[in-house]
């Protein structure tokens, strides 16, 4: 037996070329991702390219959907129901996403809810990143369990986390979407159009750099 036969007769050595194998076999498939995978993997310009919206929480006055400062806890939100982030350019600025239902609500809240950041420009390109070009952003994704407390929101069902964005020096003022999902039930695999229940919602956020 040679001394190369002995090598790969040991069982963790088996394990481990097996495993490699594995993962190179993987690399011939779709890569397939949730959630949120629109506008990183996938190719539909927003959630409903894989989802229903079917759910019972179509009533704005009710939904939630804010972005505020993390300092000083205002809303970034305008009078034309869009939100402006502002930015330093080379510094950081923190803002909280805010999603759910107001306290009081008749109807059960979501179980979960799934946003994106994305700039509708970078639909169906390949890179991983869909925010605007050079905004360094550390969070513009997500899907959590309904839940969080934030001051104002006591009393609502909601989802709170934090994003971080810094405009380098290649950023341009940029208007992109917070595309939006509150969710219960599980979602099928394979037919994402069954066993969830969802709404679907888009705001526009205008990013702004200030110099």
């Amino acid at each position: 037996m040679t001394c190369s036969a002995r090598k790969w007769s040991h069982p963790a050595a088996l394990i481990l070329m097996l495993t490699g194998l594995m993962a190179l076999a993987s690399f011939q498939r779709p890569a397939l991702a949730y959630p949120p995978a629109v506008g990183i993997l996938g190719a539909s310009k927003d959630c409903l390219g894989c989802h229903i919206d079917n759910g019972p929480w179509k009533d704005d006055p009710r939904t939630v959907i804010d972005i505020v400062d993390k300092n000083s806890k205002q809303s970034l939100k305008r009078d034309d129901g869009s939100f402006v982030i502002e930015a330093k350019r080379g510094s950081v600025k923190t803002v909280m996403t805010i999603i759910g239902r107001a306290g009081g609500d008749t109807i059960a809240a979501p179980q979960r809810n799934a946003w994106l950041y994305v700039d509708p420009k970078t639909n169906g390109s390949s890179s991983l990143s869909k925010f605007a070009p050079g905004w360094e952003v550390n969070l513009p994704m997500a899907c959590r369990l309904v839940g969080d407390i934030f001051e104002g929101y006591e009393n609502a069902s909601v989802t709170v986390l934090p994003m971080t964005v810094r405009p380098t020096d290649a950023a341009q003022n940029a208007d992109i979407q917070l595309q939006v999902m509150l969710t219960s039930g599980e979602s099928v695999k394979g037919n994402a159009k069954a066993g969830m229940t969802a709404n679907y919602f888009e705001r526009t956020v205008r990013l702004r750099v200030t110099e």
